[in-house]
């Protein structure tokens, strides 16, 4: 039919969209690109007042910061402190720092009273900042962290310290393997029963930081310690654990409890912090090693004792340029020890005669003055010192001067520094003293350190070498690294006495039968011959002694040695003791 060959009029209709319907659609499209939505307003809160750099906060920490920098001379503590002539604490770091190489941490830690601004505002009203400041710094250039007590602020105890601050030190010279120095005023964070009041409550009393202390004296982590106030309890644990430690003659003193506690439990009345721990206590019975005669003197000695060791026990000691020639040679040497057996000389003249020049730094003058320790240098080489003292007890090793030498002998370990000795020991000292002191005991105790310990030793044999004391220092190396002058005498007993009683039959028997003077020229015949038989080449000729040298050429051969240790033993005794082949304690 003709109608079938056109299109209805309906299908044309679908197949093209009305203008509305595409209108529709692409108001739809547009409504799902940008709804047409009403736009919320921002609520306005309190943060909209706040600065967007954070100034606000910034100035919280200056203003706290000026005020803990800031001394208030109306404060009692303040007072107290200028009073006794002890300088407040952050003028002792300024003093004992590199200039501007200070960089506190916890800087605002403390007590603070704020005053309310608004809603969130609030601004520092009152602020007493915790009795420990800390941090870091350098001294002479080498980079240290450090705890200084402020006992303006209710003595260093515990009611006005963070612990958690002296903690976080203790533990990041262990990560930065860096020294670490203690300035102790006060009891440094110790009790105080004021703590019981504030908490409510009492405790078993914690010492959360020794862990750390330990650690950090076996890994041979330099632990410097000063008295610079009265060092009390927790305090005087602190400094008199440090590898060294130094009291300042004129402020310093150190006790387990102070004398108000000593009153009631001992009775003894009118006791001064001087009287009860002061310098001549405590700086001659070893507990503290040196003394110094103010505060300045005290930091001093710090920066001293640390130019001679490396930051940590897996590095060399620090070497430095030496102008002093290796081949110097001291002629003086050859006359310092006497002909006659019974006199006396100083041995710190050896001492200072072959090190280099002005290198000696002696530890623990003033206490077990039968032995001489100390560190100095040859070739600009950091070395341990130790030597007998024969102008007191003719040198006989007692109770103090085995512990004094025995300490020293594990510092020298921990630290990685070998030890040159200068012999003359006639043997332990003897005697209703020496038994009473326990001095075998101590000499035992010195004899298993020589042992047990690996530094390098060389030894000098400037005189006499007797008995087990004689033998523990020099047998304590194999192979043995020794020397003799000519001067050198040695055996298991001195002539005197020794004769006596190897002969005691014969010269009783002398005596009864002949008399007293044929006895006593009998007795010269035996020594004659005795001195002539220990002359020292015949000990040589039967390889006894090694090599019997020219006192005027010991600083040569020194050096020769302290160099060879430092280019070949002590780098592969590092990697020894990285690997963990060879662990030294000091505890």
């Amino acid at each position: 039919m003709a109608g079938d060959d056109q299109p209805s009029a309906a299908a044309k209709d679908a197949s093209q969209p009305s203008p509305s319907t595409a209108k529709d659609r692409l108001a739809q499209v547009s409504n799902h690109v940008s709804p047409n939505t009403p736009k919320r307003r921002r609520r306005k809160g309190a943060d909209s007042d706040l600065p967007a750099d954070y100034s606000d906060i910034l100035g919280q920490i200056a203003t706290l910061r000026k005020m803990a920098a800031t001394p208030d001379p109306n404060n009692r503590g303040y007072v107290r402190q200028k009073q006794a002539g002890k300088l407040w604490v952050r003028e002792r770091v300024e003093q004992l720092l590199d200039p501007g190489s200070f960089q506190e941490v916890g800087s605002v830690s403390g007590t603070v009273k704020w005053k309310q601004l608004g809603p969130v505002k609030e601004e520092p009203e009152e602020y007493v900042p915790s009795n420990n400041v800390q941090g870091f710094g350098k001294l002479r250039g080498r980079k240290i962290v450090f705890t200084a007590d402020d006992f303006s602020i209710r003595a260093g105890h515990a009611d006005g310290a963070l612990m958690e601050k002296t903690i976080y030190m203790e533990k990041l010279a262990i990560a930065l393997q860096i020294p670490i120095v203690k300035l102790v005023d006060g009891s440094s964070g110790g009790g105080s029963v004021t703590t019981i009041r504030t908490n409510g409550f009492s405790y078993v009393p914690p010492l959360p930081s020794f862990t750390q202390v330990v650690q950090q004296l076996n890994m041979g982590i330099p632990n410097l310690g000063a008295v610079l106030g009265p060092a009390i309890g927790l305090g005087a644990a602190r400094v008199v654990a440090c590898h060294f430690s130094v009291m300042a003659a004129d402020i310093g003193s150190l006790f387990n409890a102070g004398p108000n506690v000593v009153k009631n439990a001992t009775f003894e009345e009118g006791l001064s912090f001087t009287d009860l721990g002061g310098p001549s206590m405590h700086c001659t019975n070893g507990t503290i090693d040196n003394l110094a005669p103010d505060e300045a003197g005290c930091f001093e000695q710090m920066r001293t004792v640390l130019s001679y060791l490396p930051d940590c026990g897996t590095k060399l000691p620090p070497i430095i340029e030496c102008a002093d020639p290796i081949e110097r040679a001291s002629e003086s040497l050859r006359s310092i020890v006497p002909r006659a057996r019974n006199r006396m000389y100083d041995p710190r003249k050896i001492i200072t005669e072959v090190v280099d020049s002005g290198s000696f730094f002696e530890i623990g003058s003033l206490w077990g003055t039968t032995a001489i320790v100390g560190l100095a240098r040859f070739g600009g080489h950091p070395v341990g010192i130790v030597s007998l003292n024969c102008e007191v007890n003719a040198g006989a090793l007692d109770a103090l001067g085995s512990q004094k030498v025995t300490r020293m002998l594990k510092f020298l370990d921990v630290f990685n520094i070998p030890l040159v000795q200068f012999v003359d020991v006639p043997g332990y000292a003897i005697g209703t003293v020496a038994e009473r002191t326990a001095t075998m005991r101590h000499g035992i105790t010195l004899a298993t350190t020589y042992y047990s310990t690996t530094m390098p030793i060389f030894s000098v044999i400037t005189r006499r070498v007797y008995g087990v004391a004689g033998g523990i220092m020099l047998d304590c190396r194999d192979p043995r690294m020794r020397v003799a002058w000519p001067s050198g005498m040695w055996g298991s007993l001195p002539l005197e006495g020794g004769i006596e009683v190897g002969h005691s039959f014969e010269l009783k028997e002398i005596e009864r039968n002949e008399g007293k003077e044929k006895r006593e020229a009998r007795y010269k015949e035996l020594e004659d011959e005795y001195r002539r038989l220990m002359n020292p080449v015949r000990t040589a000729n039967a390889f006894g002694i090694e090599e019997i040298i020219d006192p005027k050429d010991t600083r040569r051969v020194c050096c020769e040695w302290v160099a060879h240790v430092y280019e070949s033993l002590l780098p592969s005794r590092i990697m020894e003791r990285v690997a963990g082949k060879i662990k030294p304690t000091f505890t």
